[in-house]
């Protein structure tokens, strides 16, 4: 089958809908006529996203306002999904944390585990239990080139992220003769098309403007994917790099390069 067009009666799911990736997504689909159900903890953000896509593109929006890391708000939107039609799911939320496994938060570290694997484990296969019986329907999860490799003073996010990748991967081509599409968005670093000098982080300074990606390119780029059943996308040029060098580099020597890069990281948050 090929990628879901708009339908009246039918939604595009986007999780971390209220910034960032999830939300470029959201706009881009919502461009193109989708219907959108959009799920974040800021229930205020989304609402100000979804009255203006509704008013410039004609769709009908919900928002979902939810912490996915918590199993209740989780149990809550599936039975919200239940009831809907989705063609397409985009599974955006997540968070992350820097510096020694060991001096973290466990509170914190719980619910990065609980929403960037655990929610979105869960997501997939209540929009597959409608997806695959239709023959029809398109599945993204935001993974990253993070988890790729061992990344020291990252660990719970890599943790996290390698599972999705590989589960996204992996379902790819179980899902193949089915129709419905499934792809992996593993990115780099990706930001703002421009940020505030005030608001720059040490990465932000340290890496060129010209080798970013941003997050309208990376949702262009996403979705143009998505419809072409890819595997996977790796977005931008820094991505790309990040890839191939987290993929065939000689882990011994990469991962404690990465660590002291991450530990200056933690640092930074931590200040």
């Amino acid at each position: 089958m090929s990628y879901p067009q708009p339908s009246t009666s039918a939604y595009a799911l986007i999780t971390g809908a209220s910034q960032g990736i999830g939300e470029a997504i959201a706009r881009k689909l919502g461009a193109a006529g989708h219907n959108l159900i959009l799920v974040a903890r800021r229930e205020e953000v989304l609402m100000r996203i979804a009255n203006e896509l509704a008013a410039t593109h004609g769709i009908n929006v919900e928002v979902f306002a939810a912490d996915l890391a918590k199993e209740r708000d989780v149990d809550a939107l599936l039975d919200h999904i239940a009831q809907r039609e989705i063609s397409i799911c985009v599974n955006s939320a997540g968070i992350a944390s820097f510096g020694a496994f060991m001096d973290q938060d466990w509170e914190y570290e719980t619910n990065q585990f609980n929403l960037n694997a655990t929610a979105v484990f869960r997501i997939t296969k209540a929009v597959l239990d409608q997806m695959v019986p239709r023959g029809n329907g398109a599945l993204c999860n935001v993974g990253s080139a993070a988890g790729n490799s061992p990344i020291p003073n990252n660990a719970t996010y890599v943790f996290t992220k390698a599972g999705v990748n590989t589960f996204t991967e992996s379902l790819h081509y179980e899902l193949k003769p089915t129709g419905v599409h499934c792809t992996l968005l593993a990115p780099g670093p990706v930001r703002e098309a421009e940020v505030p000098a005030e608001e720059q982080t040490f990465v932000d300074k340290l890496v060129p403007d010209f080798l970013w990606t941003t997050y309208e390119s990376c949702a262009e780029d996403t979705i143009r994917a998505m419809r072409k059943n890819k595997r996977r996308v790796v977005p931008g040029p820094l991505s790309k790099a990040m890839d191939v060098v987290s993929t065939y580099a000689p882990r011994g020597s990469l991962a404690p390069l990465l660590g002291s890069f991450y530990a200056k990281m933690g640092e930074e948050q931590n200040a």
